[in-house]
């Protein structure tokens, strides 16, 4: 399968650093990278897919992988209109893991007309508050034990012991053994979350100002709302009312993973990319 460079230039001197597996004519896809990994955590979905008329697209947003974090004011949501038009896309099929899915939201929402479908994996949203809501973000003891040992990681500086309280949180799941998923999607976890301690990237960087969690019934496009049943217990009941509040959406619950599922069954992933392609 030929993955191709794909950077993209910015006006203020930043390079958007990307793979493509250009296929002419296919349908192009752009993946989106959750907060603990780069676009290499899409590889093993693109060997997947590899015998699909698709033309998958995966960045580095700023300050992650090879993309250097670069000056600010800059947004996320900027650079990605900016990629679809390097890409001449007129049109994509958007795929958003975590802060890649409330990124994707952003794009739907703003600028609909530049998205066929939305494909959600354990996706945040941008403006998320359970202020008001009937239900709260309130920590089991799993998840509640491993934030408070990262904290104090954190304030130790201890980057190695924060990789692997990260791993055991968003990789195996809170309630699932450490070490649940192992071998080489740990090695490559471990790395991409080592690179994004070592950079001193700030994860609130590049937000927009959107309320999109508020606006959520504004969005048309259609959207498929993915979760593994292993991720976070506290963020599975907002995954849930997410696709409740989303104009066009179906949920699914998917058995077995954790937050990252493109790491340890990338074949899932594919199918579900499949699933929304069709739907666009």
């Amino acid at each position: 399968m030929r993955i191709d460079r794909f950077d993209v230039p910015r006006p203020d001197g930043a390079v958007l650093a990307g793979v493509r597996r250009p296929v002419p004519g296919g349908t192009p896809v752009v993946l989106l990278h959750a907060a603990v990994a780069d676009r290499r955590s899409w590889l093993a979905v693109l060997d997947e897919l590899a015998d699909d008329a698709l033309d998958l697209i995966a960045v580095d947003r700023r300050g992650y992988g090879g993309t250097p974090a670069g000056p600010e004011p800059f947004t996320h949501l900027d650079d990605l209109v900016a990629v679809l038009d390097a890409a001449g896309a007129d049109r994509a099929v958007v795929v958003g893991n975590s802060m890649g899915g409330a990124l994707a939201l952003d794009l739907a929402l703003t600028a609909p007309e530049r998205v066929a479908s939305v494909l959600l994996i354990g996706a945040g949203v941008t403006g998320m508050t359970d202020e008001g809501e009937s239900i709260g973000w309130t920590p089991d003891a799993a998840t509640g034990a491993i934030l408070g040992a990262l904290e104090r990681a954190e304030r130790a500086e201890d980057v190695e012991e924060q990789v692997r309280l990260e791993l055991h949180l968003w990789l195996d799941g809170p309630a699932a053994p450490e070490g649940r998923v192992g071998g080489a999607p740990r090695e490559l976890a471990a790395d991409m979350d080592r690179r994004i301690l070592a950079s001193g990237t700030h994860r609130d960087a590049g937000g927009s100002d959107l309320d999109t969690w508020h606006r959520l019934g504004e969005i048309r496009t259609p959207v498929l709302a993915t979760w593994g049943d292993l991720d976070l217990p506290p963020d599975q009941p907002f995954y849930a009312l997410t696709a409740e509040r989303l104009g066009d959406a179906e949920a699914r619950v998917l058995p077995g993973v954790a937050h990252l599922p493109s790491l340890e069954r990338p074949e899932v992933v594919a199918d579900l990319v499949r699933e929304a392609v069709a739907r666009a």
